[in-house]
């Protein structure tokens, strides 16, 4: 258990959302997904251009009442846009945030599985585990395995089987607080570093299967140069936090604890 005291799982209100940026061509398929599970949805403009904001636009009118349209003016990146989903939830009043992809690569027929494992354990995040097909790149499974292995060595850990898959549901309060208290890289390195900052603060992680096809609408935001440098950059910073949490996650460790 953390030391976040999460609300009862009969007040268990969750939201999903969507950081997009120009996946005009898929963002609809993943919208019709998520109203299938019947949680309600904001779509969070992430600086998009002319045609994909225009998508939002129409998808935000066609169901006024589960889906809801955050623009953000700039482009901030998707940790950026997911970090404004974030405080837009808690103005709100929602308990949850299910964070799901625009691209098209995660399967949103698996949202009430997730949901209900949430509902389950309100105090966990529950953290997707992909399940490729064909469609995968060999360089993207290999970059990712040095992520994991990056991840592991900085929890003491082999709890977070995966760190860098963008589905996922967070219990809400403990990571307000988290984004109040510190820093989070708000664009490709998002995902690692927030994962591995709320494991560091006691909070449990839970890996869940999932299927992902890589994508539907062919476009991928991920900069080879910039992003890998980012996340170096993040994964050294990590690395000496880790160093500072040393006592504590070997306590942890040791006395039998989720690490």
């Amino acid at each position: 258990m953390g030391n976040d005291a999460m609300a009862p799982a009969n007040d268990f209100r969750p939201l999903v959302v969507i950081p997009v940026f120009d996946h005009e061509h898929a963002i609809a398929t993943m919208v019709d997904g998520v109203r299938a599970s019947g949680v309600p949805c904001l779509l969070v403009d992430d600086g998009s251009g002319e045609s994909c904001s225009r998508e939002l636009d129409r998808l935000a009118a066609l169901h006024a009442s589960g889906v809801t349209l955050l623009r953000l003016p700039v482009n901030q990146g998707k940790g950026g846009a997911v970090l404004a989903g974030f405080r837009e939830a808690g103005r709100a009043g929602y308990t949850h945030v299910l964070q799901i992809d625009a691209d098209g690569q995660h399967d949103a027929r698996d949202i009430p599985g997730f949901l209900e494992e949430a509902r389950v354990h309100p105090d966990a995040v529950i953290c997707g585990v992909p399940l490729y097909d064909a469609s995968v790149p060999k360089g993207r499974l290999y970059g990712r395995y040095l992520t994991h292995v990056w991840v592991w060595i900085n929890t003491l850990s082999f709890t977070i089987r995966d760190s860098m898959c963008g589905f996922r549901v967070y219990p809400l309060p403990p990571v307000l607080r988290l984004m109040d208290e510190e820093t989070i890289g708000r664009r490709m390195d998002f995902d690692v570093e927030v994962l591995v900052r709320l494991f560091w603060r006691g909070i449990t992680v839970r890996s869940r299967p999932t299927r992902v096809t890589y994508p539907l609408d062919g476009v991928s935001h991920f900069d080879v140069w910039r992003d890998n440098v980012r996340i170096s950059r993040m994964h050294t910073r990590l690395f000496f936090g880790m160093v500072l949490r040393l006592p504590r996650l070997l306590a942890r460790k040791f006395e039998g604890g989720r690490a």
